[in-house]
This record gives C-alpha cells, structure tokens and sequence, in this order.
C-alpha cells in the first residue's frame, strides 16, 4: 500500500529553521510533481508550495524568501525547508504528491513556533 510518510515537524522558537520530509513508501513510485499544505487551528487548510514535474516551484505569499520546496534526485522524497520561522506558521503541514497515475496526501505533521 503506497503511504506519505512526513517527518521532520517539531517546535521551534521564532526566527528558528525546520526541514519537512514527505517520503514514498510501499512503491518505488517517484513524486511527480508535489504540494505542501498547512492547517492552522480553527482555520482552513492553506496552500504553501507547489513544485512540478520540471521543478518549477510556486510559492504562498506568506512563504515567498522563506520557504524552499524540492525533491532527491531519486525523486522518493519531498521536501519543505523552513527558515526564518514565525508563530503564525503553526499548524499541521500536509504533503500532497503525485505518484504515477494516482494523488497521494500525507497524513499531517505539527509545526508549533513559539515567540
């Protein structure tokens, strides 16, 4: 059975950095193109970042300079480098990938950035 599996989420202080992980398990499928989403409480989910199969990447205002989306060379793994952190960045980050053939969502992992 194909998961996501995110790793990488945790608490940090403002101003602190983060590195999301959204791997490929259960098939050697490849990450096509890929999104990072994020949910804050009581508010709807957010979209952050989008890279495509030629590794355009699109970001969220809120992450532009901030955030940096990419994939491994063996395009297993997608990832969300965050620097430069805020507290308004909390939430549960969601990756959303496309495999061969079919969309794949990770099942969330927490952010929480203190002041």
């Amino acid at each position: 059975q194909v998961q996501l599996v995110e790793s990488g989420g945790g608490s940090v202080q403002a101003g602190g950095s983060l590195r999301l992980s959204c791997t490929v398990s259960g098939n050697t499928y490849r990450v096509r193109s890929g999104q990072w989403f994020r949910q804050a409480p009581g508010k709807a989910r957010e979209w952050i970042s989008t890279i495509d199969s030629t590794d355009v990447t699109n970001y969220a205002d809120s992450a532009k300079g901030r955030f940096t989306i990419s994939r491994d060379n063996a395009k297993t793994t997608l990832f969300l480098q965050m620097s430069g952190l805020r507290p308004e960045d909390t939430g549960v980050y969601f990756c959303n990938c496309y495999l061969t053939g079919h969309t794949y969502l990770g099942q969330g992992i927490q952010v929480t950035v203190s002041s």
